[in-house]
């Protein structure tokens, strides 16, 4: 097996998986989410899968460690081997890539701001996890050429829907929050809204693709958003 499962506490267990994060790694960890979902296990109250793991949140008057420990070993042994299907689905994300720090990007990976942007949206992303803040995607996918060091002081304030690098890792801010990463484009795609049915545009085990925009094309979207007459763009691609 390439995973233990052990206790987090008297109210959670995790299934913790014994090799580097990767995408099939990943692929892995959200099918395993989903099944455990559908199950529908009495006392489960939520999952949260990361990186290198699925933390499986519960009710211990409804459950028990023990119980639950055994159907979710019961659901990793069954689809362990499982494969991954032929087809995904990619969220485009409109970018306007004019970011404070576009320029320091390019200048310290020897490219030229529109390498930069051409580079960063040549790609399909995927969401590894959701955290930091509410509907925060940390992405995995970032070509190499464009890893930047996150800043050495963080800012006091990044506005909501800056897209940025930090490290070997890019990601949009979906609040206005302080962050340290570079700030190379902006997005007005809102990542999380409150007022909506399911708040969260991107869920752990997506795939988004950044598409580049305008400034006037961003203003656009942007009031196509605020009269709730935008509809984000869905792509499907066969595997190979």
């Amino acid at each position: 097996m390439n995973y233990e499962i052990i206790p987090i506490g008297d109210m959670a267990l995790q299934i913790l998986y014994k090799e580097p994060a990767s995408d099939n790694l990943q692929r892995q960890i959200q099918q395993t989410t989903k099944h455990i979902e559908q199950m529908n296990i009495p006392g489960v109250v939520e999952l949260v899968p990361a990186f290198q793991s699925i933390t499986v949140y519960y009710n211990p008057i409804l459950t028990t460690y023990h119980r639950l420990f055994a159907q979710v070993a019961e659901i990793c042994e069954k689809h362990s081997t499982e494969q991954s299907t032929t087809s995904k689905e990619i969220i485009v994300i409109p970018t306007c890539y004019d970011g404070e720090d576009l320029e320091n990007v390019a200048r310290r990976n020897g490219l030229s701001t529109e390498e930069v942007t051409s580079i960063h949206s040549s790609v399909d992303y995927l969401v590894y996890m959701i955290g930091f803040l509410p509907g925060f995607p940390y992405l995995k996918g970032l070509p190499a050429t464009l890893s930047t060091p996150r800043l050495a002081t963080p800012r006091l304030k990044v506005p909501k829907g800056a897209v940025g690098i930090g490290g070997d890792q890019t990601g949009v801010y979906p609040l206005e929050s302080p962050g340290g990463w570079n700030l190379i484009g902006r997005t007005p795609v809102p990542l999380f809204d409150p007022e909506r049915q399911n708040p969260f545009l991107l869920k752990a085990g997506d795939y988004l693709r950044f598409t580049q925009i305008s400034a006037q094309e961003y203003r656009a979207i942007e009031n196509l958003v605020k009269e709730n007459q935008y509809k984000v763009e869905v792509k499907k691609i066969e595997n190979h």
